[in-house]
């Protein structure tokens, strides 16, 4: 909030002494409290072990972020900067204003969270504080809830600032610092104070959230766990869309239909969605970011659906569908589905350890090649070799322009801090989730493909974690194939008839 916001605060206040003493009378000792540690804790302090053995003897700083403002005084509903929620295991709202410290020790480091705890009920924010307050936004936790839920020492934020600035000339102190930018300047100008070099101040801070982001590369069994449980809920959000298209047809604006009912379903089975969803009706798909989701929906229509549910605990999935209105592809469209399909047959193939990342794009894009020179659409005498030459040829990419494939997990494109060649060069390993999610997208006005292929545009996603020996899909209870495909539809609306 605003420093205009708040001298122009009108909402009432509790002024009279008088009030004020009766508010603060005759509440019960009953309060939600922490009754055992949180599943995620013992993960959670692993990855913080792994941290703290990279960065020795520095104090180590990953701010939660504040409340954004959404519209005059109302906030977006907070979710903490993903690193904060990796190394806490803290998700949903939790903790606006929080920083976790990793204080250096003489054998690692001590890991603290300091955040705004449970308020006493004679205090003004108690009633007072329309956006901290308890009888506002509900009860905190207390210092002692957060120790027992995440085995870290808890502190009061107003204790933050002073430990983290002491000493900063002496200790090198690292900070997240895209978490918080008002808190980032705050420190900065504390470090300076106390002896730190502006200069180096970005350049060692960018070290840690880059070791941070590349962390996150590998999933344990806690975060791929998650993953499952967002995958099957998107499923079930995914399967009311099948049930509500004739619907979608019916009340207009069916693009809006489709996306309010995935999104009550990923509100009611998880946290919310985990990106804004796509859900294009007809030529809309082949605008590979459509998320305007203000078009009709045809019965003739396909609607690429990619959307997917993040849980409570952060980690997202990320799927798509292309759906036939109807519940059956024409002729037109099946040709193109079955070749995307293909396309991602190969490119799930290539996902194993051992592998690069890149493989899976190039096994996919050659399918996508290979169909693209069988219809006659790369210019005469290209071959599919030419046009996969990456200094000379990708006349391909005019209708299949992204990448196959990404990281996924508490961010939907994670580890993004990592380099080319920790990200694109570098080699699977178990444990790792990604998408594989080939495309062609035909635009209606696109003159060089055939007529009949005009307005149709197809993508398939699906979420695979790197195993041992090759891949496991974790979306594959969601059909894939044309035939598939159609035989869901039908499936899911003799449920619902």
């Amino acid at each position: 909030m605003s420093e205009e916001q708040k001298q122009a605060e009108n909402r009432a206040r509790p002024t009279t002494e008088e009030f004020r003493g009766f508010v603060r009378e005759d509440w019960s000792e009953r309060r939600p409290q922490a009754t055992e540690p949180a599943a995620s804790a013992p993960y959670a302090a692993q990855r913080r072990a792994v941290v703290s053995a990279s960065f020795p003897r520095q104090r180590l700083i990953v701010p939660a972020g504040g409340l954004k403002v959404r519209s005059n005084d109302t906030d977006y509903v907070f979710r903490p900067h993903s690193a904060f929620a990796h190394l806490t295991g803290l998700g949903a709202d939790r903790e606006p204003d929080a920083v976790l410290v990793l204080e250096p020790t003489e054998d690692g480091h001590e890991a603290i969270l300091y955040f705004r705890p449970l308020g006493e009920r004679d205090s003004d924010d108690f009633f007072a504080d329309a956006r901290y307050g308890e009888f506002w936004v509900g009860a905190r936790p207390t210092l002692a809830d957060i120790e027992l839920e995440l085995g870290v020492t808890a502190r009061h934020i107003d204790e933050f600032e002073g430990a983290a600035a002491k000493d900063a000339g002496e200790v090198s102190v690292r900070l997240v610092r895209d978490a918080d930018r008002e808190l980032t300047a705050r420190l900065d100008a504390a470090r300076v104070e106390n002896g730190a070099e502006q200069e180096s101040l970005v350049e060692q801070d960018d070290a840690l959230s880059h070791a941070l982001s590349l962390q996150r590369m590998v999933k344990d069994e806690y975060e791929v766990e998650q993953m499952r449980e967002a995958v099957a809920a998107t499923h079930v959000g995914f399967e009311a869309v099948i049930a509500e298209l004739e619907t979608a047809v019916e009340v207009g604006r069916g693009e809006r239909w489709i996306e309010g009912v995935f999104g009550l379903h990923a509100r009611h089975q998880g946290n919310g969605v985990g990106y804004d969803s796509i859900c294009a009706a007809g030529d809309h798909a082949n605008t590979l970011h459509w998320i305007r989701n203000t078009g009709d929906v045809a019965d003739g229509d396909l609607v690429l659906l990619d959307a997917g549910v993040e849980v409570d605990a952060l980690y997202t999935a990320d799927i798509t569908r292309t759906l036939p209105v109807s519940g059956t592809f024409s002729e037109a469209q099946r040709e193109v589905y079955d070749a995307v399909f293909a396309a991602q047959e190969a490119g799930i193939a290539a996902a194993k350890p051992g592998a690069k990342f890149s493989d899976i794009h190039a096994a996919a894009i050659a399918v996508i090649a290979e169909h693209l020179h069988a219809w006659g659409l790369l210019p005469e005498g290209v071959s599919v070799e030419d046009t996969l030459d990456t200094e000379h040829g990708q006349y391909h990419r005019r209708w299949m322009v992204h990448g196959t494939s990404h990281h996924l997990g508490i961010d939907v494109h994670d580890c993004a801090l990592a380099t080319r060649s920790e990200y694109m060069d570098a080699e699977l390993k178990a444990g790792m989730v990604l998408t594989v999610e080939p495309g062609l997208y035909f635009k209606a006005d696109d003159l060089k493909v055939p007529e009949r292929f005009r307005g149709i545009g197809v993508r398939i996603e699906d979420d695979v974690v790197i195993t041992e020996d090759g891949c496991e899909n974790l979306s594959a209870a969601m059909p894939r194939t044309s035939a598939d495909v159609e035989a869901w539809i039908a499936e899911v609306r003799e449920e619902n008839a």
